[in-house]
């Protein structure tokens, strides 16, 4: 049994994990612990605070005690609005709180697009223009090129945390882009877990989606490669061989 460990801010988009859990087969268990949100807002200073070191450590010992063998820390906006040293700063905090392996979602979708060997993306982001653009900025820091980015304007996860298949598929939509190799929707309080299929025959190429890739992440971490096509091209990849 492979056991994962995830601190979710809030409740929005939370039923996506025992949803891809059911995806990845029963020797994997997905752990959630729920994280103080503080200000439901898409706001810099608020999102900041979110991502607090004194708030992710509150919520690691519970996972110690499921046997969680890797952590991730499942918010985009509250590690990216650090900055690259920053989230970095807080992945390292992270893990010696935790003691295992960790990460964030912002490092999990760096990490996914270099298993898909993508180096061209456009956003499809739920937040407002100024936090979308530092999402674009965090990519940038990473190599990737940034194509086109999409912003929706939302203020908080509560009314993200409402959409459904026809508002995701609407974003991804308007999001894409010709030069585009692949469309990155960011935000975990966004339902996408049921979607992606449908996202990635529309558009015919890979769609990253917040809580897919931090999921794959800690599957990462936990050196665990696991084959689910109702998650998209990123888990239908082959394993290397080495030679």
């Amino acid at each position: 049994m492979t056991a994962l460990g995830f601190l979710y801010p809030g409740h929005s988009g939370e039923d996506d994990y025992p949803r891809i859990e059911q995806l990845l087969g029963s020797d994997i268990r997905v752990d959630l612990v729920h994280t103080d949100i503080g200000e439901d807002a898409h706001r810099v200073d608020a999102l900041r605070e979110m991502g607090s070191e004194q708030r992710l450590a509150a919520g690691v010992q519970e996972l110690r005690h499921a046997g969680a063998e890797a952590v991730v820390w499942a918010c985009t906006s509250g590690s990216f609005v650090h900055g690259w040293e920053g989230a970095q700063q807080q992945v390292r905090a992270l893990a010696a709180a935790a003691g295992m392996p960790a990460s964030s979602t912002s490092f999990a979708f760096v990490h996914a697009l270099r298993e898909l060997e993508v180096r061209r993306v456009a956003i499809g982001a739920t937040y407002p223009e100024d936090v979308a653009g530092l999402f674009a900025d965090f990519l940038r820091a990473a190599g990737v090129e940034v194509v086109g980015v999409r912003s929706s304007g939302i203020v908080t996860a509560a009314e993200v945390g409402t959409w459904g298949e026809p508002e995701v598929l609407a974003l991804a939509r308007a999001a894409d882009h010709p030069e585009a190799e692949a469309i990155l929707l960011p935000d975990t309080a966004l339902h996408t877990a049921a979607h992606i299929p449908a996202l990635e025959k529309e558009l015919a190429k890979p769609v990253l989606t917040a809580n897919q890739v931090t999921v794959w992440e800690a599957l990462r971490l936990a050196d665990r490669r696991v084959n689910a096509p109702e998650l998209g091209a990123l888990f239908t990849r082959e394993p290397i061989v080495q030679v």
